[in-house]
């Protein structure tokens, strides 16, 4: 009998309810679920994805749960929930609230679902993932944080409409934290197997990487109300498809470090294969003197926020 995929996605706001959609439309896996405070608001989207699904004649069904003992046998477990940064919110506050948000959720997610591989997506991202993988006490492979292939396709669109050719051949390359942290790759971005380097000036790149890097909050100017949800819930989409199939794509991802790129105990994005098992390996590329500072300071701003955990006796 064919194995029965099954993905559960938890928060299904904007992000986690696009992620859903994507999988539904692709059909790679069979079962999608939908966790959320507001179930009716899951079963509402759940209905209407899976009627999306019949019309493609695809055979992903979506469910919402009705509590925690439905996410049981679910291969890869993605967490968007969190809270936004509120009126009167502190930076400190914010990163406390979603700190135990996430602690919550996992402690769920490792009863009910223990073998699953965990996609975080709440923010801050690389915290998040480090508070993901050490309250569920996870080996390093089975907790990932998506960002950088977020980052990578806001270079790629930016870079193209720079260049005004391209699309579909454009290959940027990041690693680092999300935002103001990524490290851009230009040394690896290429334009059909062309480096970048040779299309585009030196100013013309960093006024590029500089609008990457704020690429969310030029969204949420626009939006007003909201934040971006398709490009981050696709990027999501890739990295389940990568896992589900075990296809040893390599990505950007935010990964815990044993030592690799010279750092321990620490969270950050750097390329990996993804594969059933999770984080399978981590590629450690070749990086210039200025690439590693950028990546040093990337570590950094990720250490200061554990410090923060730790100092409030959050984390052991």
């Amino acid at each position: 009998m064919e194995r029965q995929s099954k993905v559960t996605i938890i928060g299904a706001g904007n992000v986690g309810a696009t992620v859903g959609y994507s999988l539904a439309m692709h059909g790679t896996c069979h079962r999608i679920v939908l966790v959320d405070r507001d179930e009716e608001r899951a079963k509402g989207k759940a209905l209407d994805m899976s009627q999306a699904a019949a019309a493609t004649r695809s055979h992903t069904i979506v469910k919402a749960a009705k509590d925690y003992s439905d996410i049981i046998n679910s291969e890869i477990v993605v967490i968007t929930a969190g809270s936004p940064r509120l009126p009167g919110m502190s930076r400190e506050d914010l990163l406390m609230t979603n700190a135990e948000i996430t602690k919550e959720v996992i402690l769920k997610v490792k009863e009910y679902a223990p073998n699953a591989i965990v996609i975080m997506v709440s923010n801050p991202l690389d915290t998040m993932t480090y508070v993901a993988l050490k309250a569920g006490n996870y080996p390093r492979n089975q907790v990932i944080g998506m960002a950088g292939i977020l980052d990578s396709a806001r270079m790629a669109h930016f870079i193209y409409e720079k260049l005004g050719f391209g699309a579909g051949q454009i290959r940027a390359t990041t690693m680092g934290g999300h935002g103001d942290y990524m490290v851009p790759l230009q040394r690896y971005s290429t334009v059909a197997g062309i480096p970048l380097t040779d299309l585009l000036k030196t100013d013309e790149i960093d006024e590029i990487v500089e609008r990457t890097k704020h690429g969310g909050a030029e969204i949420v100017g626009y939006l007003k109300t909201g934040s971006a949800y398709y490009a981050p819930a696709k990027s999501t989409a890739l990295m389940i498809n990568a896992i589900l199939t075990d296809s040893k794509q390599i990505y950007p991802c935010a990964v815990y470090l044993e030592g690799q790129y010279g750092f321990n105990d620490i969270v950050n994005g750097v390329p990996v294969t993804l594969g059933k098992k999770g984080a399978e390996e981590i590629i450690e590329i070749s990086l210039n003197h200025c690439e590693r500072e950028l990546f040093r300071k990337s570590i950094d701003s990720v250490q200061v926020l554990i410090d923060i955990l730790k100092e409030k006796k959050f984390l052991d």
